[in-house]
């Protein structure tokens, strides 16, 4: 099973790897191109993403070598003969089983020592990458801007001596204010020797310059400028064109380059914090004043009593407050005013708090994504398992090798697991559910798959026989009837006695599973529809020994009868069976009496 497995694995897992980094290379392509970066560059780049994508080509490589290994076995009969030598499925896969099992352990360490240095490696790269000047290719008739502060327009480009001709220059350098336009026949530009400038030859052209700082201010003054004319200028341009790689401590000390043990310090800090701030707001709203209410000192100045307003800060009473006493009881004229004074001071609050939780609420995220990750370490292991168990069995089933049929079912459950994946990754991220729940929905639900394909291919079910769904919902519905004919050859007569006996205990049966059926509660009727019913379970082993008894019949019409009996005997059936049945019982009479009539015929010819 191994020397079968590895090759169809190794394979699988090479071809899933390099479709997702061509995934990769299709979503940065806009961050390459036009770069001018060297191949080494280029290839570490692709070797650190390579490595950022295993977690997403191995359960699909898993998936797609199971399907296929087993698949293989099926088609040429070889999974068959296996069994047939009382070898059981569960044993066939277990060397597999073991190796997966090694293969999901590795990929624990994997996510947890390797993959955090790749994505450090990878991000700081392609973030070095951004960042770094195109190379300079201006096109011809149109606008090049990825020169900073300059825009080059060229009519016609020399592709022999390089020579720009038509040349319109935008120098916007100084600011948009302070814009110079340069025009010029033709001209050279070359990179410095440093890669840090460029050294523009211009020949025979104008120069137009705005002179802002001279300006008279003002709509419609009059704009002063300078015009120039030349047979050759020359221009110095800073253009960094080297590559120059960021420091990789940054991106350390994101959730992107910790381990386990890295991310649980970090949760733990951060929540550490964030409890403790929150204490803090809690006191703080606690022994917040309740009320700003406004107050009146009296004191007598020139013979005459003046009121000095102030503030008097209340605290939340005991008792209920009452507002219209508040509002009314000395002064209404004060109305509004107290309301104005509630309004902004309520406004003041939420404001208050509210920038305070923005500030939670990144600590929050924070400790979110540090426990996605640090999840992540255990899901691909997980899902390792977890698609084998629904590959292996799953190829078992459908016997198809090669790459067509496994390969269509791999995309469609991969596509399947993704698309959760991604949607309780979306979910925790926001807090709409906890972290784990998000980053284990996806093994949760295709655990249940693995499990009934297991159980399926383990009892050699037919998982994906079409007619098998349909005869169990013609059986569901009683449309399904029987299609005995009468045998030319049969090892059994069929004696009307033990058929006739055969009948009274199914009709008895019958009779019994209605009575007993009318009595019962609605809900022990809705309980019994998943649970075993005895009466039910009796009257449907008779009906299976009548019918196998009276196959054996030579009489059509007692075939016929036969075949309007149901499949299943249900309770709201049964009476229409025993009827049927006492049909059969007088056939069954009605032709003996002919036979012994016959008999007795002959006996009076003999």
């Amino acid at each position: 099973m191994l020397r079968s497995f590895l090759p169809l694995f190794l394979m699988t897992f090479f071809i899933c790897l390099f479709i997702v980094l061509m995934q990769f290379l299709w979503r940065y392509i806009d961050d390459l191109v036009g770069k001018g970066l060297s191949v080494d560059v280029i290839g570490e780049l692709f070797f650190y993403a390579a490595l950022t994508m295993v977690p997403m080509a191995l359960p699909l490589a898993i998936l797609l070598a199971s399907l296929m290994t087993f698949g293989n076995l099926g088609e040429r009969f070889e999974l068959t003969a296996i069994k047939a030598s009382g070898v059981s499925l569960l044993k066939v896969m277990k060397p597999l089983i073991i190796f997966i099992a090694l293969v999901a352990v590795g990929a624990f360490f994997f996510q947890n020592n390797v993959l955090p240095i790749a994505q450090t490696k990878m991000w700081t790269l392609l973030y070095s990458v951004r960042q770094k000047s195109p190379e300079l290719e201006i096109p011809e008739g149109v606008f090049y801007d990825q020169i900073p502060g300059y825009n080059f327009y060229v009519g016609k480009k020399d592709p022999e001596t390089g020579t720009l001709h038509d040349i319109m220059i935008y120098d916007v350098s100084r600011g948009f204010e302070n814009v110079r336009v340069i025009l010029a026949d033709s001209g050279q530009l070359k990179m410095a020797q440093d890669k840090e400038h460029l050294f523009l030859r211009l020949h025979h052209g104008k120069q137009f310059e705005n002179l802002r700082e001279t300006a008279f201010s003002g709509i419609g003054a009059f704009q002063p400028y300078r015009r120039e004319s030349f047979d050759l200028k020359e221009i110095l341009m800073t253009f960094d064109a080297g590559f120059n790689r960021m420091d990789e401590a940054g991106m350390r000390n994101q959730y992107v380059g910790k381990n386990i043990t890295e991310l649980q310090a970090t949760i733990d800090s951060v929540t550490a914090r964030v409890d403790s701030v929150g204490a803090i707001y809690a006191n703080d709203l606690k022994s917040e004043p309740y009320m700003h209410i406004p107050a009146y000192d009296s004191h007598l100045e020139n013979n005459k009593i003046v009121k000095t307003p102030h503030v008097v800060k209340a605290r939340i009473p005991d008792t209920p407050l009452d507002i219209d006493s508040l509002f009314y009881k000395k002064n209404p004229s004060q109305t509004p005013t107290y309301i104005s004074m509630a309004i902004a001071r309520v406004q003041r609050a939420h404001q208050e708090y509210e920038f305070k939780s923005y500030a939670m609420e990144d600590d929050r995220h924070t400790i979110r994504r540090h426990g996605i990750e640090m999840q992540k370490k255990f899901t691909l292991s997980f899902a390792c398992l977890v698609f084998f168990f629904i590959g292996a069995p799953l190829g078992a089933i459908i016997r198809k090798g090669g790459l067509g049929t496994p390969l269509v079912i791999s995309v469609f459950l991969f596509i399947v697991y993704y698309i959760i994946d991604n949607t309780g990754y979306k979910m925790a991220r926001d807090g709409k559910i906890e972290v784990w729940e998000g980053i284990w929905l996806s093994s949760a639900v295709l655990l249940p798959l693995g499990i009934f394909f297991t159980y399926k291919a383990m009892h050699d079910s037919a998982v994906f026989n079409i007619d098998a769904y349909r005869l169990f919902w013609l059986k569901i519905r009683g449309k399904l009837k029987r299609e005995l004919e009468v045998k030319e050859f049969v090892m059994e007569e069929v004696e009307t006695e033990r058929a006739t006996e055969a009948c009274h205990r199914f009709i008895g049966a019958c009779t019994t599973l209605a009575d007993s059926y009318r009595k019962l509660r609605w809900w022990k009727r809705l309980w019994y529809v998943v649970r075993r019913y005895p009466p039910r379970d009796a009257a449907q082993d008779s009906l299976n020994d009548l019918v196998e008894y009276l196959s054996n019949s030579r009489d059509p019409m007692v075939i016929a009868l036969v075949n309007r009996l149901p499949f299943q005997v249900t309770a709201l059936n049964a009476r229409q069976c025993a009827d049927t049945t006492k049909l059969l019982i007088d056939k069954l009479n009605s032709a003996s009496a002919v036979l012994k009539s016959d008999i007795n015929d002959i006996n009076k010819d003999i």
